[in-house]
């Protein structure tokens, strides 16, 4: 007689395919209509699972976990971010966490070179403009942007994304600085002819363009705070593809509305998917729906990560993408 299929509870709408594969391999409860759960309908998914597989949208904190049923014991996360997650409340009570790390990497660095180049040229403006109607042909003084060619691109957070950044800008003549909580190798700053800043204080003061990449942790939650950003020049431009919280959102809109920053690229909100209003106001700010990873391409292979991870779990071996373990 065959073994039970686990319980695999999806909170949001994954692609077809890979619902189609989830329901072959496992008893699979989807979310067809890909809204949100609320807390209690989280709760009401931790108490029946044996895999919960929750988004970044999913807060899964220690109020929740303390609902769990003993047949819990695999929390397979669609995405590469762990911060939704309360690892303490699952590491005690054995449950085992894992990612998708990895597959979105070109994605969103694709995105962040799209902010990096579309901030300093005014693309949204110029956009917007054409829409509205409002265009009366060319002026050699009209607006005008700044090149990008030759200037000074920080990178907070030299991982895999912060890196793909690197190689991206290299190619359209920016200079390649970087913070990072460990230095990278010699032969990896020589790759990326990447100069090493100990300092996030004194590399923020000196750079033309800075680039979030790092990620949303205790110890990163508001990293550039209203102190660090005062830090940066008036011409200076900041481009944030990682996490919300890692900037101080209410000193960055100040500092934009009083012209202190040049400009600023957004695809992540500290309080999203609420949008700090005076943001939306700004000429001098491009905003983006968290979509820097969205790509058809990613979703799937995000997807394939998760069965991949289900199912040598079930088999009884450690998941190759595992963040915390029962015997860690």
């Amino acid at each position: 007689m065959p073994a039970k299929k686990p319980l695999v509870v999806v909170t949001r709408k994954l692609p077809d395919p890979i619902e189609t594969r989830m329901m072959e391999l496992f008893e699979a409860q989807l979310n067809l209509d890909d809204r949100p759960l609320g807390r209690a309908e989280l709760i009401q998914a931790v108490e029946k699972a044996d895999v919960l597989v929750p988004t970044v949208t999913d807060r899964i904190d220690s109020s929740v976990l303390a609902h769990a049923g003993s047949n819990l014991r695999l929390i397979a996360s669609f995405g590469a971010g762990v911060d939704h997650i309360d690892l303490g409340s699952a590491r005690q009570r054995g449950i085992t966490v894992t990612n998708t790390p990895g597959v979105l990497t070109e994605d969103t660095a694709d995105m962040t070179m799209a902010l990096i180049l579309a901030v300093p040229r005014r693309l949204a403006e110029g956009e917007r403009i054409m829409r509205s109607g409002k265009w009366e042909g060319w002026s050699p003084t009209w607006m005008l942007g700044h090149r990008i060619w030759g200037k000074r691109l920080g990178i907070v957070g030299m991982g895999r994304v912060g890196s793909a950044v690197a190689r991206r800008a290299r190619g359209f003549g920016l200079s390649i600085h970087y913070h990072n909580r460990h230095r990278l190798p010699e032969t990896a700053e020589r790759e990326l002819d990447a100069t090493y800043w100990e300092s996030l204080d004194q590399m923020l003061a000196h750079m033309d363009i800075i680039s979030v990449n790092c990620p949303h942790t205790p110890a990163t939650y508001h990293l550039l705070s209203g102190r660090r950003l005062k830090l940066m020049r008036e011409e200076a431009y900041i481009v944030n593809t990682s996490r919300g919280e890692v900037v101080d959102e209410n000193s960055l809109t100040r500092m934009l509305e009083r012209g202190q920053l040049a400009g600023a690229g957004l695809d992540v909100f500290e309080h999203e998917p609420a949008v700090n209003p005076k943001l939306l106001k700004l000429d001098n700010v491009v905003l983006l729906p968290h979509m820097a990873s969205a790509t058809l391409e990613g979703r799937v292979d995000m997807g394939e990560k998760v069965l991949i991870n289900i199912k040598t779990f079930v088999d009884g071996h450690s998941p190759p993408d595992r963040v915390i373990g029962t015997e860690s």
